[in-house]
């Protein structure tokens, strides 16, 4: 065999190789996505496949029936009912093509909500303002977000706003020294003194990302929405072209509350996407496309387990693949 017989054999090898691994690679990935969302599928798609797919037309009694499911999924009455309106006096789409009509409607959806991209500016500083009830996922989602940008070679400060909740800036501290990150917090102080120092101490140190914990006591509205307001005017004044988000964190397990907290949270600051906790297991997931429909919120971010890795990019197009194979 010459040498150049051998080098290609060897290139096609290698080449072969590299196919395999990457194939692999990918094609665990979305197993991996597959098997998250596999309550959320069996609700949201199975569900109503099951429930019209063997129908004839769609009379009456199938539409409500599947209006009916689709709101048992946590889609939302308002949403269910549009999607069930455009087959009404219709004959071109056939109960046995519902589940196409149902990934297409729900791609546009996502698509209409905006780019799942994170907002970030390598040329200054960062800031993100964090928000969402006590129990949604907060704190965790602050600390992998905090990982994530470390692991980018990113300099990251977490402002301790969430100042009275007990204990909230002891385990807001201990995440922030497992990511790596520095952190400013001072006990029962004024949130928005918090972050204000914040502010001043990453422009003084040239921070890359600044990551602002926030309350979330919904039993007093008022004040929360306040205390909330009065931080991002501190941002307004000191750093307003470096809010880059403000993330509302959704547990994924809430349903259609997720709704109503995007409602509450979006009074008091410009919420701009949203942080989806809890993904793995829930059979609630349709909240992604609740909040997209109702709110034009994307959903960025999504938590799929315990660990600082598990915080995932959220992709609209490997989400809806996965809800329909």
């Amino acid at each position: 065999m010459t040498n150049i017989k051998k080098v290609k054999t060897l290139s096609t090898v290698l080449f072969l190789c590299y196919y395999s691994i990457m194939f692999k690679f990918f094609s665990d990935k979305f197993n991996d996505l597959k098997q998250t969302v596999a309550n959320t599928a069996q609700a949201l798609v199975g569900n109503v496949v099951n429930a019209v797919g063997e129908e004839e037309e769609f009379s009456e009694f199938v539409l409500d029936d599947m209006e009916d499911t689709l709101i048992s999924a946590d889609l939302g009455v308002n949403y269910a009912a549009e999607l069930v309106d455009k087959l009404r006096n219709q004959d071109r789409i056939k109960p046995s093509a519902v589940k196409d009509y149902l990934r297409t409607e729900f791609m546009k959806t996502l698509s209409d909500a905006g780019s799942n991209v994170l907002n970030y500016n390598p040329a200054g500083l960062n800031i993100y303002f964090i928000a969402g009830v006590n129990g949604a996922g907060k704190t965790t989602l602050i600390a992998k977000l905090a990982y994530k940008f470390k692991n980018e070679g990113k300099k990251v400060l977490i402002a301790a706003g969430d100042t009275f909740r007990a204990a909230a800036e002891e385990q807001l501290d201990i995440w922030s020294k497992r990511a790596g990150a520095d952190i400013v917090r001072r006990d029962k102080a004024d949130p928005a003194s918090v972050v204000y120092e914040a502010i001043q101490k990453a422009k003084n140190e040239n921070y890359d990302v600044i990551l602002v914990d926030t309350a979330g006591r919904l039993q007093n509205k008022f004040n929360l929405m306040e205390e909330l307001s009065k931080i991002k005017n501190v941002i307004d004044k000191n750093a307003p072209e470096c809010l880059r988000e403000s993330i509302l964190v959704l547990d994924a397990n809430t349903g259609q509350n997720g709704l109503q907290q995007a409602k509450v949270f979006t009074e008091a600051v410009n919420i701009t996407s949203v942080a989806l906790t809890k993904l793995d297991g829930s059979a609630k997931g349709a909240i992604v496309l609740a909040v997209a429909k109702e709110m034009k919120l994307p959903v960025k971010l999504v938590g799929v387990g315990e660990k600082m890795e598990d915080l995932k990019t959220f992709n609209s197009e490997e989400f809806i693949n996965a809800l329909f194979e």
